[in-house]
């Protein structure tokens, strides 16, 4: 049985109160997640939309032969976006539910939750002045409330609406530390509910992307040639929270993800900016420790941290400047195991394309509409506010798009050269071992001897193209070892940056390190400065040997699965061993010590590093692993592995140059996917218009009635799983797909159960659940149940 990976890197968008629009689609998200991990696990699936992606997932396999696996595994947000981000973060990693959550947001989502107890007005005649806008806003014949609302709820929008008018002017309405409260109150009941297993399998990392606002701004110091440096203001900041997979599987202390995603939050004018001291005095209210904060405070605000001003920040909706955080997705893709073939997809969640966030007027819509001579130019305030608040978060992704074309067409120029040279590399391995006499017994000492050997022969064949290549691979160690140190030694300045560099530098020319010929020998500088320093050469070696893997023998194997799942285990397991020496908490203190000294003494702190690393040892370790696996293979499959695994070094040499010194872990092109309401079409067209109530009143409608909210997240359901149907089912190559009558038939069911799930929890939407139920009936025609064996995924007759 083939398996393949279907990735999902998430970029959430901003939408402030159509975060319960998205709360729908990554609930969605998170129950795919779910069904995929029980499929794999042969473990009972949930019901619902949940029992329909498992059902889909065991016919696919049946159709097709390919075992499919859904992963989300990097996601990235801003405001909206990111509150929701955060919290499908924390269900991935530890295996806590997003259930508890849906009766918050109906529940707390509301400006009479909201609003800050400073702002309520205290009786009718408080700014009595502002009834004439209340009557402007809500009481006008046509007004929006007569227009968007059914009759039985205009009276509690009206309600609503009058108040958050009638609150203070000037400062924001909303109440940071109810805002902050209710973020930790929302963990505080994931944690509390019946969790299940993680969501990713262990040693797969989770990466989550967080985007704020820093109001005043730190100073970032810039290097030129002339003058030498200059400072300027940055207002951009990510925080970024990674998992490994590992362990307890804790994802961050709740404290953490709190200040993430009340900082994200913090929309201009509704809510106040967001402060540490603001988190410090909730937590102090209910008794509560924060032992990493001086830790996450320095990661969050590092320029903040080292002049002792980290509580002073200010911080904002991270929409403001970066309202698609794409940048942070794509990074991370860097480091990412590939146990076998991967079908890496962006999917981006907007909620409102096309709306804007601003609309001071229907007319000024109309406008819009016009063109040529008769369109007006923009007046003074729909200047002021675009510039302010629409142009900046609604900027196309154009460039992210193109920049992930890039890594996708390099992907597929690696490929194409890698399988071009492995007949020539096959050959060439054979011949330099002398026709495989001893690859029958493979032990430690062998592969080490063998590894010694093909490494030579590969420097030899490549003539006047292995100086290139190995002046790459040293630039990329000294500059990530000169990165490594500087961050080991709590430096904050530019220019003591550069001074590690041309230390280190200057230390590797002294050495001879750099003296790289056509024919370095085995004890030459270089070579061994190599073996005491190359961990990413390791860890590449091994992450090619896995994808080998994958391609060959976990497809083709005649053994069974015992000994290729050996073979997958001491790949991994030997990888471990080296990727731990990758991330700064390896590190000691004495370390640490000697990092702060290498201005004056590289040599100290290279062999330091050397030291706690002790690369030979390690290879000594990952050699036993796998001779021990290599052993218990069939000889041809045996064959295939140590071909791959003695020959990487002639394919690095061909491949590096083109990766730019850089790891190629996912070897396939990255797909992007779109959700939103324009996309979703199967039961309601029309976009978000025909369906959201969030996009009201400058898109804070949701906020003024648990009828809108129930509307809304009830529509991202739908709409989210919609899409996740759509998204599945085209990871299977095009002759293997499912029929369109198929399709539409896990779309009707899904549906139908997700309103025969929600019809109790929504009772504000029951008419709406009444005319959908016709609506999706008259679409696919007919009606589709899910059978009653939800633990076996359920079924569609």
């Amino acid at each position: 049985m083939k398996e393949r990976e279907l990735r999902l890197a998430l970029v959430c968008y901003g939408g402030i109160s159509l975060a319960v629009y998205m709360h729908g689609i990554t609930k969605e998200i998170w129950r795919l997640a779910r069904a995929s991990r029980g499929f794999h696990d042969g473990a009972s699936s949930g019901n619902s939309s949940e029992a329909i992606y498992r059902k889909l997932l065991e016919d696919l396999e049946a159709a097709s032969g390919i075992r499919l696996r859904v992963m989300p595994d990097i996601i990235a947000g801003a405001s909206a976006g990111g509150i929701n981000g955060i919290f499908l973060a924390q269900a991935i990693e530890t295996g806590q539910s997003l259930e508890p959550l849906t009766d918050l947001w109906l529940e707390n989502a509301d400006v009479e939750q909201l609003l800050d107890p400073d702002a309520r007005p205290a009786r009718r005649i408080t700014k009595f002045w502002a009834t004439p806008l209340v009557w402007m806003a809500a009481r006008h014949p046509g007004d929006t409330v007569e227009r968007t609302v059914a009759p039985d709820t205009r009276e509690e929008v009206r309600h609503k609406l009058s108040n958050f008018i009638r609150s203070r002017w000037f400062e924001p309405p909303f109440g940071g530390e109810i805002f902050t409260a209710m973020i930790l109150d929302a963990f505080d009941a994931m944690e509390k509910a019946e969790r299940g297993p993680p969501l990713l399998p262990e040693g797969h990392p989770l990466d989550l992307f967080v985007t704020v606002t820093d109001f005043e701004g730190h100073p970032q110091s810039l290097n030129l040639n002339s003058p030498p440096q200059v400072v300027e203001t940055e207002h951009r900041l990510s925080i970024g929270f990674r998992a490994r997979g590992r362990g307890q599987r804790v994802f961050a202390d709740p404290a953490e993800l709190v200040f993430a995603a009340r900082a994200t939050a913090s929309f201009p004018g509704a809510f106040p900016p967001f402060t540490v001291r603001e988190l410090d005095r909730v937590l102090k209210r209910r008794h509560r420790a924060w032992p990493t904060r001086d830790a996450f405070l320095a990661h969050a605000l590092p320029r903040h941290a080292a002049r002792g001003t980290a509580e002073d920040a200010v911080l904002i909706d991270g929409s403001v400047l970066a309202n698609a955080p794409f940048a942070q997705a794509i990074g991370a893709l860097r480091n990412r195991p590939a146990r076998r073939e991967v079908d890496r997809r962006f999917v981006y969640i907007d909620p409102k394309p096309g709306h804007r966030s601003v609309r001071l007027n229907r007319e000024g819509d109309q406008q819009e509409e016009a063109t040529g001579e008769n369109a007006p130019l923009p007046g003074f305030f729909r200047t002021i506010f675009g510039a302010l608040s629409d142009i900046p978060r609604e900027q196309p992704i154009r460039d992210n798009l193109d920049a992930i074309d890039r890594h996708s067409s390099r992907i597929r120029r690696v490929v194409r050269i890698l399988n071009a040279l492995r007949p020539g590399i096959e050959a060439e391995v054979e011949s330099a071992m002398g026709g495989m006499l001893f690859l029958d017994r493979p032990t430690a000492a062998r592969l080490f001897a063998w590894r010694a050997k093909a490494r030579q022969r590969a420097a030899n064949s490549a003539g006047f193209a292995f100086p290139a290549y190995g002046h790459l691979k040293l630039s990329g160690i000294v500059e990530d070892l000169a990165d490594l140190l500087f961050r080991l030694s709590d430096e904050e300045s530019p220019l003591m940056r550069e001074n590690y560099r041309q230390a280190l530098w200057s230390h590797v020319r002294a050495i001879g390190a750099d003296r790289l010929t056509e024919d370095v020998g085995p004890g030459s500088p270089p070579v061994l400065f190599f073996r005491t320093h190359d961990l990413s050469f390791r860890i590449r070696r091994l992450r090619f040997l896995a994808r080998r893997l994958a391609d060959t023998l976990e497809v083709g194997s005649q053994e069974g699965d015992s000994a290729v799942q050996k073979m997958h285990d001491a790949i991994y397991e030997a990888l471990a061993h080296y990727t731990e020496c990758e991330g700064t908490d390896f590190y000691n203190d004495a370390i640490r010590s000697a990092a702060k000294e290498l201005p004056n003494n590289p040599a100290a702190a290279l062999d330091a590093i050397a030291h706690a690393r002790g690369l030979d040892e390690r290879d000594g370790t990952a050699d036993m692993m796998l001779a021990e696996a290599l052993a218990g293979l069939p000889k041809a499959e045996r064959r295939t592995m140590l071909l791959a695994y003695l020959g990487f070094p002639f394919y690095d040499i061909a491949t590096l140059p083109l990766l730019q010194g850089h790891a190629m872990d996912e070897y396939d092109p990255v797909k992007v996917d779109r959700i939103s309401p324009e996309d979703c079409s199967a039961i309601r067209s029309g976009g978000a218009e025909a369906t959201l109530k969030g996009i009201e009143f400058n898109n804070f409608g949701a906020f003024f009635s648990r009828a809108y909210r129930e509307n809304d997240y009830l529509w991202g359901r739908l709409h989210g799983v919609e899409r996740l149907l759509d998204i599945v089912i085209s990871a299977l190559p095009a002759a293997s797909r499912l029929p369109e009558e198929s399709v539409r038939a896990y779309r009707q069911a899904a549906f139908m159960a997700i309103l025969d799930e929600e019809e109790q929890r929504l009772p504000h939407v029951a008419d709406l659940i009444a005319i959908l139920r016709e609506e999706i009936g008259g679409r696919t025609g007919g009606t589709v149940s899910i059978g009653d064996d939800a633990d076996a995924g359920g079924g569609l007759p």
